[in-house]
């Protein structure tokens, strides 16, 4: 007899009997950069189905290329209830027997009118809607430099619950770009959502924020947090000339905490699902819909609970290995496009150059760090893409039925044993390689850094573009360390790394983090997963919530539902670690001469008719 996949069978007495007992089911809803995706997982924490969906990304023409990204919430949502949809007929999970939905999304800024809550397109001169909804401004948009310097020359004491200077990634920024670009009358009219708050939203039609989303990404500083009232800085807005959004408590932000606002910690009941909602999803109306966070904090909540082996170095061994305070000494890396490092601690700890310290986001009275690098999947598929072998490669990779990751992790391994090196890391030993492309997140935070090489040569060779991609590697490893190493240096307690993302795949990148930082790397059991099984996991607990509002503990739900996966640890080769720190030490030399660099250069142009001129 089948039962399907939505019950199970409980044994009661000591006669072997049994009795039927349904299975509650959760839903996690994650968007990325370019896809949607959605899981249902069991009260155990396993996923039954797993699907994703490709959404829409614009790129306005006229020379704004590699500045402005755009997407809508229309596209998102469409694409949202295409993979909750085919979850269910995968899984063949009755629907009734889902309790729960969580919200996951980059931090990117959506824009509803306020009258009418209807999307505004953000597509500038004109700002009118082609049909498509563009009502997003991707959290990778670089639109508002200036923006971004003008908020950061306020030296506004905010500034230090962002790691020191308010990230062009960010969303005031985007706002005040906004601001400064659209007609009055259009602007007026705006209210702003983060993405996941604004999904919630669409799910509820409540607009409750998530401090998630607000304290990252908006400014928001927790009530009672370095003498904050509203949570919202009046002066501030007032300084950088957003002033009019702090009209009525800043009802087009969200407004203010228990006067005309509500603000969540993470996977807090928002509401239930809306009829509308819960037609276009497929589902039953009323289920619980969780407070929503950055995807990356979803990757946090998706692997760090995880009950895996490490020895007393890498634990806090004055608590039980499962206590909340292990969190302490765990990096969540989530690795995709870009990278962010997230580290819970007790109390604030500032690091310069890292985001936060944020009180509240994911747990009460916790707080959390934030790092990262603004581009590492995307760096070594750009150093690929734009090498003159890679075409002819790839065709080599189809042709073997791999990708060109696995394809050129083999090759490099055969470099080695043809040149009876001893690493392939000896193979680049005198090619030096720095890639901040994209700008530095942290922890130098500078958007102007860019990349560098050392040792350049003049081969188009397979071999030289394999050598490069290991080089590109090489450099993401050297900057996690030097990442956790500015978190460890400020008062973090970091002793391992716990990885999530398509990255985690890379056997040769996992093994260079391990063995550059010192510290065991944990990969995840649902490697390509865990940032959605996380959001899920807000939906198990939005779904414990009491008539008093009270949930579950998230640490309780991340504890019983994550999944170990298996341990990368250091290769503990002295030669090859003295070659790495030798090759860090270098890492360090050369952002540090290009900043100088870039010094000697303004100061000579300093005052002559060049001073202030910018390339088109």
């Amino acid at each position: 007899m089948s039962l399907g996949k939505s019950s199970q069978f409980l044994r009661t007495g000591e006669h072997e009997t049994y009795r039927w007992v349904p299975q509650n089911h959760y839903i996690g809803i994650d968007v990325g950069t370019g896809s949607a995706r959605a899981c249902i997982i069991d009260s155990t924490g396993d996923i039954k189905a797993l699907t994703a969906q490709n959404i829409k990304l614009w790129t306005p023409s006229s020379g704004l290329e590699g500045s402005h990204y755009e997407q809508s919430t229309t596209d998102i949502w469409n694409a949202i209830c295409n993979c909750v949809k085919q979850v269910l007929a995968e899984s063949k999970v009755d629907p009734n027997s889902v309790k729960g939905i969580g919200f996951d999304a980059t931090c990117s800024l959506a824009v509803f009118t306020h009258d009418t809550n209807e999307p505004v397109p953000v597509t500038g001169p004109d700002f009118k809607n082609d049909g498509n909804d563009r009502n997003v401004i991707l959290w990778l948009d670089h639109r508002p430099l200036a923006e971004a310097e003008k908020i950061n020359d306020t030296n506004h004491n905010l500034l230090r619950y962002v790691g020191g200077k308010m990230s062009v990634e960010m969303e005031i920024p985007k706002v005040l770009w906004l601001k400064n670009n659209m007609p009055p009358e259009l602007f007026a009219r705006c209210k702003f959502f983060d993405l996941t708050d604004a999904l919630t939203y669409m799910a509820t039609g409540k607009e409750i924020r998530s401090f998630c989303s607000t304290v990252c990404k908006q400014g928001f500083v927790p009530v009672g947090v370095d003498g904050s009232v509203k949570g919202w800085q009046e002066d501030f807005y007032e300084t950088i000339g957003l002033g009019d959004l702090v009209t009525d408590n800043f009802v087009r932000m969200g407004g203010v905490d228990g006067v005309n606002g509500s603000w969540m910690s993470a996977g807090e009941l928002v509401g239930g699902l809306s009829e509308e909602a819960a037609q276009q999803l497929g589902l039953p109306a009323g289920i619980a819909i969780g407070s929503g966070v950055i995807d990356a904090y979803a990757g946090w909540i998706g692997t760090v609970g995880a009950r895996v082996k490490l020895s007393p170095d890498h634990l806090d061994d004055s608590v039980a290995p499962n206590d909340v305070s292990q969190a302490f000494t765990r990096l969540a890396a989530v690795a995709g496009t870009s990278t962010c490092h997230l580290a819970m601690s007790q109390g604030p700890v500032f690091v310069p150059g890292v985001w936060g310290p944020y009180r509240d986001v994911l747990i009460p009275g916790y707080w959390m760090a934030e790092g990262g690098q603004s581009a590492t999947g995307e760096l070594l598929k750009h150093m690929l893409e734009t090498h003159v072998a890679y075409d002819e490669t790839l065709k080599e990779a189809e042709a073997a039925g791999k990708n060109i990751y696995d394809y050129l992790n083999e090759h490099l391994k055969e470099m080695a044993r043809k040149t009876n090196a001893p690493s392939i890391s000896y193979l680049v030993r005198h090619f030096f390689f720095y890639g901040d492309l994209w700008g530095n997140r942290s922890p130098i935070a500078d958007p102007n850094m860019r990349g560098a090489i050392i040792g350049m040569s003049n081969d188009r060779s397979k071999d030289g573009m394999a050598l490069l991609y290991y080089s590109t590697m090489e450099f993401i490893a050297l900057q996690t360390r030097q990442i956790v190493e500015a978190m460890n240096a400020a008062g973090h307690t970091i002793k391992s790394i716990f990885m999530s993302g398509s990255q985690c795949q890379n056997e040769i990148l996992m093994d260079l983090i391990a063995t550059a930082c010192d510290m065991p790397v944990l990969i995840p059991r649902y490697v390509n997963a865990a940032v959605v099984h996380g959001a899920a996991m807000l939906g198990a607990k939005a779904a414990s919530a009491k008539p008093d509002g009270t949930t579950e503990p998230l640490w309780d739900i991340m504890d019983r539902m994550s999944k170990p996966g298996k341990t990368v640890w250091s290769r503990g080769d002295p030669a090859e670690k003295k070659l790495l720190d030798a090759k860090y030490e270098i890492f360090l030399d050369q952002a540090r001469t290009q900043q100088e660099y870039r010094k000697k250069i303004d100061a000579a142009l300093k005052g002559s008719s060049l001073e202030g001129q910018e390339a088109n």
